[in-house]
């Protein structure tokens, strides 16, 4: 595909991250990165689920959401069997949330809709097809006691907390909250150099880093330091399958805010 395809037909439209507001963190004072981990990876304690593919559709924010949630399930209920959970209920269903389906959203967003919603569906119940639907989620199911066993209804997972919003261009906090609570949504801008990504450290002199310019969210999934060029990255989770990137994962530079990724970083409370 041309560029402009590729825009059309797999990024978000621009979001505007100032939107995000309320239930702001910052790092706690008095702790700096000597507190923390030198290398994390959140794919090593088995809480991270599958690179998925989220096709010809501007979803990217409900593959971060999802991937999000169901890690921090995970990680509250010490099990990697964490349901996999319905992007397309997010995609149908969130539109009052200042979402727009395949034209896209702010993960940070997408946590409120879910708290508001009573619950967010399994995989299995909801199917992904990557087009706009019309809703299908039943608001008036009860959810599962038991968050490991597939609903009929539906409803596999809950945010009772809506979502936690990292101080924006704070990627301390960033890395404070990826070391202590888990995996973390961002969102950066998809620039011209990005498509051809294959391995290594992403770092660019063509992408812009404003609060109303990025357009592809993601997941954090750990931070570290290259050995070759002691740059410092954050290790990213994509929804462009597998077969893109270093298999559906990548780098990029860290405390730059580097194409805006650090603008819009949030995740699920789900312990209120």
């Amino acid at each position: 595909m041309t560029d402009e395809e590729f825009n059309k037909l797999v990024l978000m439209d621009p979001q505007d991250c100032s939107a995000t507001n309320g239930n702001e963190r910052s790092a706690p004072e008095g702790v700096d990165d000597s507190h923390l981990p030198s290398h994390l990876d959140w794919r090593e304690k088995g809480i991270v689920s599958e690179v998925k593919n989220q096709g010809h559709c501007g979803s990217c924010w409900t593959f971060s959401t999802v991937g999000c949630l169901e890690a921090h399930m995970a990680i509250k209920y010490d099990t990697w069997r964490a349901p996999r959970l319905s992007e397309q209920q997010l995609v149908d269903c969130a539109q009052a949330f200042d979402t727009a389906g395949c034209n896209g959203g702010l993960p940070s967003h997408a946590f409120e809709y879910i708290k508001h919603s009573r619950g967010l569906s399994s995989e299995f119940s909801y199917p992904y097809h990557a087009v706009d639907q019309e809703c299908a989620f039943n608001k008036s199911a009860t959810p599962e006691t038991n968050p490991f066993l597939p609903s009929s209804a539906g409803v596999a997972a809950e945010v009772p907390g809506g979502s936690v919003n990292i101080t924006k261009g704070d990627e301390h906090a960033l890395k404070y909250y990826l070391a202590t609570e888990g995996p973390v949504s961002v969102a950066f801008q998809v620039a011209s150099d990005f498509r051809d990504y294959a391995s290594g450290v992403y770092s660019s002199n063509v992408c812009k880093n404003g609060a109303t310019d990025v357009n592809h969210a993601v997941l954090a999934v750990g931070y570290g330091v290259d050995p070759d060029t002691q740059m410092p990255y954050w290790t990213i989770k994509n929804s462009w399958d597998y077969s893109w990137g270093n298999e559906g994962f990548f780098k990029i530079e860290a405390f730059k805010n580097m194409c805006g990724i650090a603008n819009c970083n949030s995740f699920p409370d789900l312990y209120a």
